[in-house]
Protein backbone atom coordinates (compact mmCIF):
# COMPACT_ATOMS: atom_id res chain seq x y z
CA UNK A 1 0.00 0.00 0.00
CA UNK A 2 1.06 3.23 -0.76
CA UNK A 3 0.64 7.44 -0.56
CA UNK A 4 3.19 7.97 -3.04
CA UNK A 5 2.87 7.25 -6.66
CA UNK A 6 6.74 7.45 -7.25
CA UNK A 7 7.41 4.68 -4.36
CA UNK A 8 4.67 1.85 -4.89
CA UNK A 9 6.52 -0.28 -1.94
CA UNK A 10 6.27 2.86 0.20
CA UNK A 11 4.36 0.80 2.78
CA UNK A 12 4.40 -3.22 3.18
CA UNK A 13 1.48 -5.28 4.30
CA UNK A 14 2.27 -6.16 6.59
CA UNK A 15 5.43 -5.24 8.41
CA UNK A 16 7.15 -8.34 9.39
CA UNK A 17 7.35 -11.90 7.47
CA UNK A 18 3.36 -12.53 8.09
CA UNK A 19 2.01 -13.26 4.96
CA UNK A 20 -1.50 -11.37 4.11
CA UNK A 21 -3.26 -12.96 1.26
CA UNK A 22 -6.44 -11.17 -0.18
CA UNK A 23 -9.06 -13.68 -0.92
CA UNK A 24 -10.45 -13.68 -4.58
CA UNK A 25 -13.52 -11.42 -4.86
CA UNK A 26 -13.38 -10.47 -1.76
CA UNK A 27 -11.81 -7.59 0.63
CA UNK A 28 -9.48 -6.58 4.23
CA UNK A 29 -10.19 -3.76 6.03
CA UNK A 30 -7.05 -1.47 6.87
CA UNK A 31 -6.65 1.29 9.45
CA UNK A 32 -4.71 4.15 7.56
CA UNK A 33 -3.85 5.51 11.39
CA UNK A 34 -0.31 5.83 11.67
CA UNK A 35 -0.39 2.96 14.82
CA UNK A 36 1.18 -0.11 12.95
CA UNK A 37 2.23 -1.52 16.77
CA UNK A 38 -2.17 -1.88 16.88
CA UNK A 39 -1.25 -4.77 14.64
CA UNK A 40 -1.12 -6.28 11.22
CA UNK A 41 -3.83 -3.88 9.83
CA UNK A 42 -2.45 -1.23 10.84
CA UNK A 43 -0.52 0.49 8.24
CA UNK A 44 2.19 3.37 9.51
CA UNK A 45 0.57 6.71 7.50
CA UNK A 46 -2.35 8.99 8.51
CA UNK A 47 -4.92 10.02 5.87
CA UNK A 48 -5.30 13.69 6.08
CA UNK A 49 -9.06 15.05 5.54
CA UNK A 50 -7.67 18.71 5.12
CA UNK A 51 -5.56 17.62 1.99
CA UNK A 52 -5.63 15.90 -1.22
CA UNK A 53 -4.54 12.40 -0.41
CA UNK A 54 -4.31 9.12 -2.62
CA UNK A 55 -3.91 5.63 -1.39
CA UNK A 56 -3.65 2.79 -3.85
CA UNK A 57 -2.62 -1.02 -3.23
CA UNK A 58 0.71 -2.41 -5.47
CA UNK A 59 1.10 -5.64 -7.09
CA UNK A 60 4.44 -6.32 -8.04
CA UNK A 61 4.33 -6.55 -11.92
CA UNK A 62 5.31 -5.76 -15.03
CA UNK A 63 2.62 -3.19 -15.80
CA UNK A 64 2.90 -1.67 -12.36
CA UNK A 65 6.78 -1.87 -11.82
CA UNK A 66 6.97 -0.23 -15.26
CA UNK A 67 4.52 2.45 -14.33
CA UNK A 68 6.35 3.47 -11.51
CA UNK A 69 9.85 3.82 -13.92
CA UNK A 70 8.24 5.89 -15.99
CA UNK A 71 6.77 8.05 -13.36
CA UNK A 72 10.15 8.53 -12.43
CA UNK A 73 11.55 9.61 -15.58
CA UNK A 74 8.63 12.17 -16.06
CA UNK A 75 9.24 13.77 -12.82
CA UNK A 76 13.21 13.82 -13.90
CA UNK A 77 12.94 15.05 -17.46
CA UNK A 78 10.17 17.99 -16.57
CA UNK A 79 12.93 18.92 -13.97
CA UNK A 80 15.37 18.36 -16.58
CA UNK A 81 13.61 20.35 -18.93
CA UNK A 82 12.90 23.44 -16.53
CA UNK A 83 16.64 23.66 -15.29
CA UNK A 84 18.43 22.86 -18.58
CA UNK A 85 16.06 23.70 -21.32
CA UNK A 86 17.00 20.30 -22.40
CA UNK A 87 14.85 17.58 -23.58
CA UNK A 88 15.97 14.09 -23.89
CA UNK A 89 15.45 12.45 -27.72
CA UNK A 90 15.02 9.23 -28.83
CA UNK A 91 15.64 8.08 -32.47
CA UNK A 92 13.91 4.84 -33.42
CA UNK A 93 15.07 3.52 -36.83
CA UNK A 94 12.53 0.27 -38.29
CA UNK A 95 13.52 -0.88 -41.65
CA UNK A 96 10.72 -3.15 -43.94
CA UNK A 97 7.23 -3.68 -42.41
CA UNK A 98 7.85 -6.79 -39.85
CA UNK A 99 4.65 -6.02 -37.76
CA UNK A 100 6.11 -7.02 -34.57
CA UNK A 101 8.26 -4.41 -34.88
CA UNK A 102 5.87 -2.18 -35.86
CA UNK A 103 4.02 -2.67 -32.81
CA UNK A 104 7.31 -2.48 -30.83
CA UNK A 105 7.90 1.00 -32.15
CA UNK A 106 4.77 1.69 -31.48
CA UNK A 107 4.74 1.26 -28.11
CA UNK A 108 8.57 3.15 -28.07
CA UNK A 109 7.19 6.04 -29.33
CA UNK A 110 4.25 6.42 -26.56
CA UNK A 111 6.49 5.96 -24.29
CA UNK A 112 8.66 8.28 -24.95
CA UNK A 113 5.48 11.18 -25.25
CA UNK A 114 4.34 9.67 -21.77
CA UNK A 115 7.81 10.88 -20.23
CA UNK A 116 8.18 13.98 -22.03
CA UNK A 117 10.87 13.34 -24.51
CA UNK A 118 11.12 14.26 -28.12
CA UNK A 119 10.47 10.89 -30.46
CA UNK A 120 11.90 10.56 -33.98
CA UNK A 121 10.79 7.48 -36.40
CA UNK A 122 12.85 7.08 -39.04
CA UNK A 123 10.83 4.18 -41.47
CA UNK A 124 13.19 2.58 -44.04
CA UNK A 125 11.50 0.50 -47.01
CA UNK A 126 12.48 -3.10 -47.05
CA UNK A 127 15.25 -3.32 -49.51
CA UNK A 128 17.36 -0.17 -47.57
CA UNK A 129 21.08 -0.94 -48.06
CA UNK A 130 23.38 -0.96 -45.22
CA UNK A 131 25.29 2.06 -46.19
CA UNK A 132 22.09 3.73 -46.78
CA UNK A 133 21.59 2.77 -42.92
CA UNK A 134 25.10 3.19 -42.06
CA UNK A 135 24.81 6.90 -43.11
CA UNK A 136 21.49 7.67 -41.21
CA UNK A 137 23.11 5.90 -38.12
CA UNK A 138 26.18 8.84 -38.69
CA UNK A 139 23.36 11.17 -39.24
CA UNK A 140 21.93 10.88 -35.90
CA UNK A 141 25.24 10.01 -34.06
CA UNK A 142 26.18 13.57 -35.28
CA UNK A 143 22.64 15.28 -34.85
CA UNK A 144 22.51 17.38 -30.67
CA UNK A 145 18.68 16.70 -30.35
CA UNK A 146 19.22 12.94 -30.40
CA UNK A 147 20.56 11.56 -27.08
CA UNK A 148 19.40 7.73 -27.99
CA UNK A 149 19.66 5.53 -30.92
CA UNK A 150 17.72 2.68 -31.23
CA UNK A 151 17.77 0.43 -34.32
CA UNK A 152 14.60 -2.29 -34.22
CA UNK A 153 15.58 -5.54 -34.55
CA UNK A 154 15.74 -8.16 -36.79
CA UNK A 155 16.85 -6.10 -40.26
CA UNK A 156 16.37 -7.40 -43.29
CA UNK A 157 18.31 -9.97 -44.47
CA UNK A 158 20.88 -8.10 -46.73
CA UNK A 159 22.26 -5.67 -43.11
CA UNK A 160 24.42 -6.84 -41.31
CA UNK A 161 23.23 -6.24 -37.51
CA UNK A 162 26.48 -6.20 -35.77
CA UNK A 163 27.55 -3.78 -38.76
CA UNK A 164 24.72 -1.24 -37.61
CA UNK A 165 25.86 -1.75 -33.65
CA UNK A 166 28.97 -1.12 -34.37
CA UNK A 167 28.06 2.21 -36.17
CA UNK A 168 25.77 3.74 -32.81
CA UNK A 169 27.90 6.08 -30.73
CA UNK A 170 28.39 4.33 -27.48
CA UNK A 171 27.22 7.05 -25.76
CA UNK A 172 23.95 7.01 -27.50
CA UNK A 173 24.12 3.24 -27.81
CA UNK A 174 20.59 2.94 -25.20
CA UNK A 175 19.94 -0.24 -26.16
CA UNK A 176 23.84 -1.27 -24.35
CA UNK A 177 24.07 -3.53 -27.39
CA UNK A 178 27.56 -1.42 -28.75
CA UNK A 179 30.63 -3.78 -27.63
CA UNK A 180 32.11 -0.90 -25.41
CA UNK A 181 28.98 -0.84 -23.54
CA UNK A 182 28.98 -4.68 -23.09
CA UNK A 183 32.55 -4.43 -21.85
CA UNK A 184 31.50 -1.69 -19.29
CA UNK A 185 28.66 -4.13 -18.11
CA UNK A 186 31.15 -6.97 -17.59
CA UNK A 187 33.53 -5.17 -15.14
CA UNK A 188 31.02 -2.87 -13.67
CA UNK A 189 31.21 0.19 -14.58
CA UNK A 190 27.98 0.85 -17.12
CA UNK A 191 26.29 4.26 -18.17
CA UNK A 192 23.46 2.15 -19.46
CA UNK A 193 22.00 -1.49 -18.88
CA UNK A 194 20.21 -4.18 -21.98
CA UNK A 195 16.96 -2.74 -21.11
CA UNK A 196 15.44 -6.46 -20.76
CA UNK A 197 17.88 -7.57 -18.12
CA UNK A 198 17.46 -4.32 -16.48
CA UNK A 199 13.84 -4.48 -16.21
CA UNK A 200 14.11 -8.16 -15.05
CA UNK A 201 15.98 -6.59 -12.20
CA UNK A 202 13.74 -4.12 -11.40
CA UNK A 203 11.22 -6.87 -11.24
CA UNK A 204 13.27 -9.28 -9.04
CA UNK A 205 14.25 -6.15 -6.39
CA UNK A 206 10.12 -5.14 -6.58
CA UNK A 207 9.61 -8.68 -4.73
CA UNK A 208 11.77 -7.97 -1.81
CA UNK A 209 14.36 -10.97 -2.51
CA UNK A 210 17.41 -10.37 -2.31
CA UNK A 211 19.49 -11.54 -4.75
CA UNK A 212 23.02 -11.59 -2.77
CA UNK A 213 23.67 -15.24 -1.30
CA UNK A 214 20.95 -17.00 -3.97
CA UNK A 215 21.59 -19.27 -6.34
CA UNK A 216 20.43 -17.99 -9.71
CA UNK A 217 20.10 -20.05 -12.81
CA UNK A 218 19.51 -17.73 -16.47
CA UNK A 219 18.19 -20.49 -19.22
CA UNK A 220 19.71 -19.09 -22.20
CA UNK A 221 23.04 -17.12 -23.60
CA UNK A 222 21.77 -14.69 -26.30
CA UNK A 223 24.08 -11.30 -26.20
CA UNK A 224 20.81 -9.45 -25.70
CA UNK A 225 19.04 -11.41 -22.65
CA UNK A 226 20.85 -14.66 -21.44
CA UNK A 227 24.63 -13.55 -21.12
CA UNK A 228 23.75 -9.80 -19.33
CA UNK A 229 21.11 -11.16 -17.46
CA UNK A 230 23.82 -13.60 -15.86
CA UNK A 231 26.46 -11.06 -15.48
CA UNK A 232 23.73 -8.46 -13.43
CA UNK A 233 23.20 -11.21 -11.04
CA UNK A 234 26.55 -12.02 -10.62
CA UNK A 235 27.14 -8.14 -9.56
CA UNK A 236 24.33 -8.65 -6.72
CA UNK A 237 26.30 -11.47 -5.42
CA UNK A 238 23.83 -13.64 -7.31
CA UNK A 239 25.43 -17.63 -7.41
CA UNK A 240 24.80 -17.31 -11.39
CA UNK A 241 24.59 -21.18 -13.63
CA UNK A 242 23.57 -20.16 -17.38
CA UNK A 243 21.82 -23.17 -18.71
CA UNK A 244 21.68 -23.25 -22.71
CA UNK A 245 20.79 -26.15 -24.97
CA UNK A 246 23.74 -28.15 -25.04
CA UNK A 247 23.40 -28.42 -20.74
CA UNK A 248 22.92 -31.52 -19.36
CA UNK A 249 20.81 -32.41 -16.33
CA UNK A 250 18.86 -29.18 -16.70
CA UNK A 251 15.75 -30.26 -14.74
CA UNK A 252 18.19 -31.04 -11.83
CA UNK A 253 19.74 -27.50 -12.22
CA UNK A 254 16.91 -25.51 -12.29
CA UNK A 255 15.41 -27.08 -9.48
CA UNK A 256 17.85 -25.66 -7.18
CA UNK A 257 17.30 -21.93 -8.55
CA UNK A 258 15.88 -19.50 -6.03
CA UNK A 259 16.10 -17.32 -8.68
CA UNK A 260 15.01 -18.49 -12.22
CA UNK A 261 15.37 -16.70 -15.43
CA UNK A 262 13.89 -18.58 -18.28
CA UNK A 263 14.65 -16.81 -21.88
CA UNK A 264 15.05 -19.63 -23.87
CA UNK A 265 12.41 -18.99 -26.90
CA UNK A 266 10.13 -22.25 -26.24
CA UNK A 267 6.86 -22.00 -25.51
CA UNK A 268 5.77 -23.15 -21.83
CA UNK A 269 9.31 -24.72 -21.84
CA UNK A 270 9.72 -24.47 -18.11
CA UNK A 271 7.26 -26.78 -16.55
CA UNK A 272 6.38 -27.32 -12.58
CA UNK A 273 8.73 -29.94 -12.17
CA UNK A 274 11.82 -27.99 -12.89
CA UNK A 275 10.76 -25.42 -10.63
CA UNK A 276 12.08 -25.05 -6.77
CA UNK A 277 9.47 -24.60 -4.34
CA UNK A 278 8.94 -20.93 -3.63
CA UNK A 279 11.32 -19.92 -6.29
CA UNK A 280 10.95 -16.25 -8.02
CA UNK A 281 10.59 -17.12 -11.61
CA UNK A 282 10.75 -14.34 -14.33
CA UNK A 283 9.55 -15.15 -17.74
CA UNK A 284 11.55 -13.33 -20.71
CA UNK A 285 10.18 -15.44 -23.23
CA UNK A 286 6.79 -13.91 -26.09
CA UNK A 287 5.76 -16.72 -28.26
CA UNK A 288 2.54 -17.37 -30.15
CA UNK A 289 0.41 -20.37 -29.61
CA UNK A 290 -0.75 -22.00 -32.82
CA UNK A 291 -4.35 -20.43 -31.43
CA UNK A 292 -2.69 -16.96 -32.03
CA UNK A 293 -2.60 -16.75 -28.25
CA UNK A 294 0.53 -14.93 -26.39
CA UNK A 295 2.41 -17.09 -23.66
CA UNK A 296 6.21 -17.11 -22.35
CA UNK A 297 8.61 -19.89 -21.67
CA UNK A 298 7.06 -20.61 -18.57
CA UNK A 299 4.11 -23.08 -17.93
CA UNK A 300 2.30 -20.39 -16.40
CA UNK A 301 -0.98 -22.37 -14.77
CA UNK A 302 1.86 -25.03 -13.68
CA UNK A 303 4.12 -23.00 -12.14
CA UNK A 304 2.35 -20.47 -10.11
CA UNK A 305 1.29 -22.74 -8.27
CA UNK A 306 4.93 -23.90 -6.68
CA UNK A 307 6.49 -20.25 -7.07
CA UNK A 308 6.26 -17.27 -4.64
CA UNK A 309 6.41 -14.99 -7.44
CA UNK A 310 6.01 -15.22 -11.11
CA UNK A 311 5.68 -12.76 -13.78
CA UNK A 312 2.75 -13.30 -16.56
CA UNK A 313 3.24 -12.76 -20.28
CA UNK A 314 2.25 -10.36 -21.80
CA UNK A 315 2.59 -8.00 -18.81
CA UNK A 316 5.67 -9.27 -17.19
CA UNK A 317 8.67 -8.42 -18.35
CA UNK A 318 7.65 -6.71 -21.68
CA UNK A 319 7.00 -3.45 -20.11
CA UNK A 320 10.14 -2.87 -18.08
CA UNK A 321 11.95 -3.24 -21.39
CA UNK A 322 10.16 -0.26 -22.75
CA UNK A 323 10.77 1.43 -19.15
CA UNK A 324 14.40 0.84 -18.67
CA UNK A 325 14.66 1.97 -22.67
CA UNK A 326 13.14 5.24 -20.89
CA UNK A 327 15.57 5.09 -18.15
CA UNK A 328 18.49 4.80 -20.08
CA UNK A 329 17.79 7.35 -22.90
CA UNK A 330 17.20 10.05 -20.16
CA UNK A 331 21.01 8.58 -18.41
CA UNK A 332 22.15 9.45 -21.41
CA UNK A 333 21.11 13.31 -22.71
CA UNK A 334 22.22 13.72 -18.75
CA UNK A 335 25.73 12.89 -19.17
CA UNK A 336 25.50 14.08 -22.90
CA UNK A 337 25.27 17.43 -20.96
CA UNK A 338 27.73 16.64 -18.51
CA UNK A 339 24.18 16.80 -15.71
CA UNK A 340 24.46 14.62 -13.00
Amino acid sequence: MTNDRNNPKKYPIPKGDVLTEMPPRQHLLFWADDMPNRGTFHVNFKLDPNKDNWIGLYDANGKEVSASVKSKVKNQTAELIEKSGITPGLAVVIVGNDPASRVYVNSKKKACSEVGFNSYEYALPEDTTQQELLELVEKLNDDPKVNGILCQLPLPKQINENAIINAIRPEKDVDAFHPFNVGKIMIGEFAFLPCTPAGVMELIDSTGVEISGKNCVVIGRSNIVGKPMSMLLLHRSGTVTICHSKTQNLTEICKNADILVAAVGKANFVTADMVKEGAVVIDVGMNRLENGKLCGDVDFNEVQNKASYITPVPGGVGPMTIAMLMQNTLTAAKLQNDIK
